[in-house]
């Protein structure tokens, strides 16, 4: 079997006849299996989903009682056959090269990993900026140097957009259950254990937003919890990787700055002092950012400044200023 796609799915009566046909219309002539895992619906998707699979030798139907995705989709991995796993969400739809031009990244390249793509957004029924805001950023990430340099910065891969070979799931894991984002904490862990992605240059998937998507209605995938997770894995990163580890610096010396920065604390990272662009907020632990030059500086600069665009303002500055990224800074928002 070359590839296993597994959608999870809860009462998603209303969409998942169009994402299974998405997949089935797929413009691959390679084998593939469906796997469509029940998390305890309620609504009539399950029937929906029998009666597909009744139509269909490709789809495979299971049922998963632990209510939670990371129970559905491991459940759907556990039975998968395919040498390359597809993510997928019961309310996305796939476009008709998505398999076939990931797949064909995965054979002509060994050295890749696993593999994503851009995406369409789709918002429906809410105000959907901030969403929107995200897949555009996403989408503009090229390559795994791109994916690498902003893993900190937000979740670089779209989770539903995601393929990757079997032995990727077997050595580092799958995805887990705790009080943060699974999606993001995959990635993350992915990418600490040294996997490599690629991005295929098309559109893969229409990503559909609503209001009743659990990015925004579970406490997982707030704010907070987000700043958590990758808190963590940067401070092992910075174990083992700064010269002046355990102090840093933190560009932004506003509140919410700080509230986020302060997340370091619990890891043993040391906050040396502030860097931010209003003078009135110099003292003895803050620094005018104008006054920063490479030859007179001795620490690591961690960037909390949240404002749309400005992180990347923060990135060229350093640069310009003689400052490494890797080296000496990192973009944390």
């Amino acid at each position: 079997m070359k590839v296993s796609i597994i959608i999870p799915f809860f009462n998603a009566e209303k969409t998942l006849e169009k994402a299974v046909k998405s997949i089935l219309n797929q413009s691959v002539s390679c084998d593939l299996e469906l796997i469509l895992v029940n998390n305890n619906s309620t609504d009539q998707s399950r029937e929906l989903a029998e009666e597909l699979a009744n139509q269909s030798k490709q789809i495979q139907l299971l049922d998963e009682h632990q209510q939670g995705v990371v129970f559905a989709f491991n459940k759907g991995l556990s039975v998968a056959k395919g040498e390359y796993i597809a993510r997928m969400d019961a309310d996305d739809e796939a476009l008709p090269s998505r398999l076939s031009s990931q797949i064909k990244l995965l054979d002509k390249n060994s050295s890749i990993d696993a593999v994503t793509g851009k995406v369409i957004y789709e918002g429906t029924e809410i105000n959907s900026d901030g969403f929107e805001h995200f897949v555009n950023w996403a989408n503009q990430l090229q390559n795994h140097d791109d994916i690498w340099r902003n893993r900190f910065v937000e979740l670089p891969v779209i989770n539903p957009s995601l393929m990757a070979r079997r032995t990727v799931f077997e050595q580092y894991g799958s995805y887990r259950d705790g009080d943060f984002p699974e999606d993001y904490d995959l990635i993350l862990r992915w990418l600490s254990n040294g996997v490599v992605f690629g991005k295929v240059e098309d559109d893969v998937l229409v990503w559909k937003d609503s209001k009743g998507r659990l990015t925004r209605t579970d406490e997982r995938y707030e704010v907070d919890a987000f700043y958590k997770l990758k808190t963590k894995y940067l401070a092992d990163w910075l174990k083992w990787n700064s010269d002046f580890y355990p102090k840093v610096w933190i560009w932004g010396a506003g509140k919410r700055s700080r509230q986020r920065a302060e997340f370091l604390l619990s890891h043993g990272i040391e906050i040396e002092g502030y860097i931010d662009i209003k003078k009135d907020k110099l003292g003895s632990e803050c620094l005018f950012y104008k006054d920063l030059q490479k030859e007179n500086f001795k620490g690591f600069i961690l960037s909390y400044v949240s404002n749309r665009g400005m992180g990347e303002e923060v990135r060229k500055f350093l640069l310009s200023r003689g400052f490494s990224e890797e080296e000496d800074f990192l973009l944390m928002s």
